[in-house]
């Protein structure tokens, strides 16, 4: 069975939603969940997901208030939880810190895209060891064989496959890029590969995980939360749609 990663900002529609959001995806039958940490210069994200981001911190979402919010659902939530962000908040909420409250909020992993290979090792990867903490890489399709092997080897969890060169939720993101999706398959990877970026449907899913061990949406999900009175709903029946 191919593994479905919901993203979502935290924070939206409303700050408090985060917890009714969190179970509402693992209840429709996600296999992990992916929080974004709101960020005023959120570079990889297309304009939704920023707008996300805008929201979120207007609605006044900080990293302090969201552990607040993940302990309170922790005992509750059994599949795995992802924070994605950029590097700047959590060196300003203090690395070690960040880590530690992340054990104590039961999320598994980070993805943080703009942190270099040669920080994490040189400075953070025995931290993240240390609270038991999986850190995952992003490729494209213009990563080189031997950097995809070296971000492989340094990455824990699964390896974050970029669609294609793109900001997310691009309506141009090559979804059957074929040469991509066959090499990366070919490659004898230590983890599994989830593919990112323009997923809106079950046949983008389908698509994409053909060759791929699942796959992350994103925007399409965001959407969803911004556009709608009745998210709850239509969050549910979407990712429903997807997974079923």
């Amino acid at each position: 069975m191919k593994k479905l990663n919901i993203y979502f900002t935290a924070g939206i529609p409303q700050l408090e939603e985060t917890t009714e959001i969190i179970k509402l995806i693992q209840d429709s039958g996600a296999d992990m969940i992916e929080i974004g940490m709101p960020y005023s210069d959120p570079v990889a994200d297309g304009p939704v997901i920023q707008k996300a981001h805008e929201l979120a911190l207007q609605n006044g979402m900080t990293i302090e208030k969201l552990f607040l919010q993940l302990k309170s659902v922790k005992n509750e939530v059994k599949i795995p939880i992802i924070l994605m962000g950029y590097i700047n908040p959590v060196l300003s909420f203090g690395f070690e810190k960040f880590c530690k409250e992340c054990s104590e909020s039961g999320v598994s992993g980070l993805i943080i895209p703009d942190l270099p290979p040669i920080e994490f090792e040189k400075n953070y990867q025995k931290i993240l060891k240390q609270y038991n903490l999986n850190f995952t890489f992003l490729i494209t399709p213009e990563t080189s064989e031997e950097r995809i092997f070296h971000l492989d080897s340094l990455s824990s969890g699964f390896l974050y496959a970029v669609s294609s060169s793109s900001t997310t939720g691009k309506e141009n993101a090559v979804l059957k890029n074929e040469d991509y999706l066959s090499k990366l398959a070919s490659l004898p990877l230590i983890n599994p590969i989830m593919i990112g970026f323009g997923i809106k449907s079950k046949e983008d899913f389908e698509n994409v995980t053909e060759k791929a061990d699942g796959g992350i949406i994103g925007t399409a999900f965001v959407n969803i939360l911004l556009q709608n009175k009745d998210w709850k709903i239509k969050a549910k029946d979407f990712i429903h749609s997807v997974k079923n």
